[in-house]
């Protein structure tokens, strides 16, 4: 559990009734997002209450008439997934922001100027996401979040999707080092070591990391590797 002067009160009112726990909000969040969270992880205390503020529980008759059961972990989820969350201004912001560089960044990487075939830079994305006014919701999926942003931005940007399949080919007094970096790095398709000691693969990016996925294989082979795409994946 996390400690009450972290905590933010979760409501969820319905049936005529009010039921309120304390949690974290980036944890609640997670759970928001249909993450795998443990309720006990996000909670400070394992009470439902009517009124947090003043320690008053909520009595099993209304749990019942309104979750129909009494069982903390399935409550506490429910109020977490369809009630509101109480952040301060403070907490909103930052969570606000946090969401909103990992929305640019997402982008950036993953998304490529058609007209050019480069990657907007985030500057650019940024002040576009402000033109367009793009309202960031703290609780919602970075997924979510991506596809919103870019039906906003497309009028003013243009912008599309891609991947690339490259096949890599590196030299045998290194391969071994580069492996698990090249694959944490990328999408492998499949890989292969040959006779004299190289290793080969064909691996998918987002357009967008083309130039430093290339600097990765550039220092991890001391400039031996070799690269190749194959194809644009839209």
């Amino acid at each position: 559990m996390i400690p009450l002067d972290k905590a933010v009160v979760a409501r969820l009112e319905s049936f005529g009734e009010r039921f309120e726990i304390l949690v974290d909000p980036n944890q609640a969040a997670f759970v928001r997002q249909g993450q795998k969270v443990d309720i006990e992880d996000v909670v400070a205390a394992l009470n439902i209450f009517s009124n947090a503020s003043r320690g008053t529980r909520a009595s099993d008759e209304s749990l019942e008439k309104v979750f129909h059961t009494t069982a903390f972990d399935a409550v506490a989820r429910r109020i977490i997934e369809k009630g509101e969350i109480h952040l301060t201004a403070e907490q909103r912001k930052h969570m606000i922001e946090e969401k909103r560089r990992q929305v640019i960044t997402f982008i950036s990487r993953n998304a490529v100027n058609p007209q050019t075939g480069h990657p907007h830079p985030p500057q650019r994305i940024e002040m576009a996401m402000e033109e367009a006014r793009v309202n960031i919701d703290p609780f919602k999926h970075l997924d979510e979040l991506v596809k919103e942003t870019v039906k906003a931005l497309r009028p003013l940007l243009p912008i599309r999707f891609e991947e690339l399949r490259l096949a890599i080919r590196i030299p045998a007094d290194y391969a071994a080092k580069a492996y698990g970096d090249i694959a944490a790095g990328s999408t492998m398709e499949k890989d292969e070591w040959q006779k004299d000691g190289s290793w080969v693969c064909v691996v998918r990016i987002p357009a967008g990391i083309q130039g430093e996925f290339y600097d990765l294989i550039n220092r991890l082979s001391k400039g031996e590797g070799q690269v190749k795409i194959l194809n644009q994946v839209y």
